[in-house]
């Protein structure tokens, strides 16, 4: 019984432990970051930015209100295309890609983009939101050890973040998502932050199909929630 009793004592410290860890990294992330009321307070966001793919140059706009829509509109070659998402509904026409009408996305598609629409992120009061997270140790990005969490989201399945642990800003996230039927792992850099009316915000954004250069970026701007409905 004894035994029993010490094996318990030992898990609960280990519990224990590994939540003060998350915790403490997630204190000094948020502070870092322009602090938890300032981030409570941000109600949209606007950015415009250019995305490089293989020489051929995109532009980029992407719009939210917080827990109300995200939509981001693409040109390229002549062409402009859109895609949205809200609560209930979601929609895209990508004509570049053969689309010759909008599209509405799928209930999945849907729920899968429901966190997204949270402007403080899954850091900002998880548990509240109904997240998990977990400290994994360190892992290497480009030479810098990073802390490393594990992020098990509410609708949107898991996450990986990569925390520098001099800046306390995320370097790296890796997402699993469903594609065609499949799971897919995507990974993003975030890196160049700057200073957004308090906040830090990151102005390059490396994916594995290309590099967004972000030239501007507004928050607590006025936004139409139309940009977020489908004409009829």
């Amino acid at each position: 019984m004894k035994k029993v009793f010490s094996l318990l004592l030992l898990c609960s410290f280990f519990v224990t432990a590994n939540a003060q860890t998350v915790d403490e990294i997630l204190d000094k992330h948020i502070a870092a970051i322009g602090g938890r009321d300032k981030w409570l307070s941000l109600k949209s966001v606007i950015m415009d930015g250019n995305l490089s793919v293989q020489g051929t140059d995109v532009a980029v706009k992407v719009t939210q209100l917080h827990n109300k829509g995200f939509r981001q509109d693409i040109s390229v070659a002549g062409m402009s295309g859109y895609e949205f998402y809200t609560p209930t509904e979601g929609w895209g026409f990508m004509p570049f890609q053969g689309q010759t009408k909008p599209e509405a996305k799928t209930a999945d598609e849907v729920k899968r983009n429901l966190d997204d629409l949270d402007l403080q992120g899954s850091l900002i009061d998880y548990k509240a939101k109904g997240h998990t997270i977990e400290y994994l140790g360190k892992e290497d990005v480009e030479g810098t050890e990073c802390y490393k969490l594990k992020v098990t989201r509410k609708n949107s399945g898991e996450q990986t973040y990569l925390i520098d642990p001099a800046s306390y800003m995320i370097v790296r996230v890796i997402s699993k998502t469903q594609a065609a039927g499949q799971e897919m792992e995507i990974k993003v850099d975030f890196s160049d932050y700057k200073d957004v009316d308090g906040l830090k915000m990151a102005h390059n954004i490396s994916q594995q199909f290309g590099n967004i250069i972000l030239s501007s970026i507004k928050v607590n701007e006025p936004v139409d929630e139309a940009l977020f409905k489908q004409a009829k």
